[in-house]
């Protein structure tokens, strides 16, 4: 079977992933062609002549190279069969990855809408998309196979190479300060662009005394959205109002007396005022991050999970109603940055087309390296403490936001 790809195949690495897919899955390959780019803007273009010893290898040959942006050359349009049944895909129907992504329908190539990894491709009246399974409808028309379906390869490594920190190498080896003032300066790019800026955060922002710090962002206009769990809300509040972040004084590090209460305190005193807004609103909560993104009007979603206390009226214990939240409060993102989450951060990655800048700062390298063994190829690691690392961001983006 013949696959092509075309793109910075060798800058990206992507060539080289290719043929180790092949040879990993028991196939063989010949390079049948393969033209270089001989300037920075050229494309490269290569075309594998593939071999499987049996039609399972090649279908799981056909899946890897699909995922890595190769597709077969062969001008057809894609084959589809209709839903029977809600929430239930036909056998066989193509599963998306989040590089972008093109399928032939009527002789004629076009687009698929919102992009995202782990759904199907649903062709009819209106433009490709993909789909989530649950949300599938009887009778629409699902996309079967890898025929007249066509993936853009991942570049997004060679177009960020002008940043130091951001390789594919997952390292703690580099100055945070540095990593600050280049995440600031994409930062303030995207907001250039119009784009939006979400953060992904973890309790570990208020644990680490940062979350005044992180507030100053969120009043200066840098952050369009946050992404988070019921314990960053609760232990920020926690810390607003009695000084403690899982019963540790934010002034001397020490835990103090019966401190493990305080959390149940914060809880109970937001269910008093019938959530944060209320607590924002009748005096009760006067400062802190959850503060400032009531009072900037920054939209926010606190998704629950089976550990939470309480939870807050505002946490989200619904699961599916949070995930339809994060994927509208990360429409129009062009920049993610995770902040010492890797339940969230991961869950925000599986949402996200690759042409979404993705940054993961976490003191733990390994929730990098699962974010990209996940499907997210295009996150860029920050390897440090995420509480301090704020502390230097904030310091950078010391300024009020500004859009072009």
């Amino acid at each position: 079977m013949r696959f092509e790809a075309r793109g910075h195949l060798i800058d990206a690495g992507i060539l080289g992933k290719a043929l180790d897919a092949v040879t990993a899955a028991g196939g063989s390959y010949e390079v049948a062609h393969f033209d270089i780019g001989r300037h920075t803007d050229e494309p490269s273009r290569v075309v594998l002549d593939v071999s499987a010893a049996s039609p399972r290898t090649m279908r799981t040959i056909e899946d890897n190279l699909g995922a890595l942006g190769f597709s077969t050359p062969v001008e057809s349009d894609v084959e589809t069969k209709a839903v029977r049944k809600d929430g239930v895909a036909p056998d066989g129907f193509y599963s998306t990855t989040n590089l972008p992504t093109r399928v032939r329908v009527d002789g004629r190539w076009r687009d698929v809408k919102t992009q995202r990894m782990d759904a199907v491709i649903v062709v009819g009246d209106g433009a490709p998309a993909c789909v989530k399974l649950r949300d599938l409808r009887r009778g629409q028309r699902v996309v079967l196979g890898h025929r007249g379906v066509a993936v853009t390869p991942d570049t997004h490594e060679r177009e960020a190479s002008d940043f130091a920190f951001m390789s594919s190498d997952v390292s703690s080896e580099r100055r945070s300060e540095m990593q600050a003032k280049l995440l600031a300066e994409r930062w303030r790019a995207t907001k250039r662009d119009g784009k939006k800026v979400v953060v992904v955060a973890g309790p570990v922002v208020v644990h680490s005394g940062q979350a005044d710090a992180f507030a100053g962002l969120v009043r200066r206009g840098w952050v369009d959205a946050l992404l988070a769990g019921n314990a960053l809300a609760v232990h920020d509040v926690e810390a607003a109002t009695l000084g403690t972040s899982l019963g540790v004084s934010q002034d001397t590090g020490q835990p103090v007396v019966h401190g493990h209460m305080n959390h149940m305190r914060a809880i109970n005193l937001v269910r008093g005022a019938g959530g944060l807004k209320g607590a924002v609103r009748k005096g009760l909560l006067k400062r802190g991050l959850m503060h400032a993104v009531v009072e900037s009007g920054v939209p926010y979603c606190l998704a629950g999970s089976i550990r939470d206390d309480g939870p807050l009226p505002d946490t989200e214990m619904d699961l599916v109603a949070a995930q339809e939240r994060y994927t509208k409060l990360l429409r129009g993102a062009g920049l993610v940055v995770v902040l010492g989450t890797m339940l969230h951060g991961i869950g925000v990655g599986n949402m996200l087309p690759a042409s979404v800048t993705l940054v993961c700062v976490d003191i733990n390298p390994a929730v990098a390296s699962k974010l990209a063994d996940r499907g997210s190829s295009h996150t860029l690691p920050i390897v440090t403490d995420a509480g301090l690392f704020v502390a230097s961001l904030a310091k950078e983006l010391s300024g009020k936001a500004r859009r072009g």
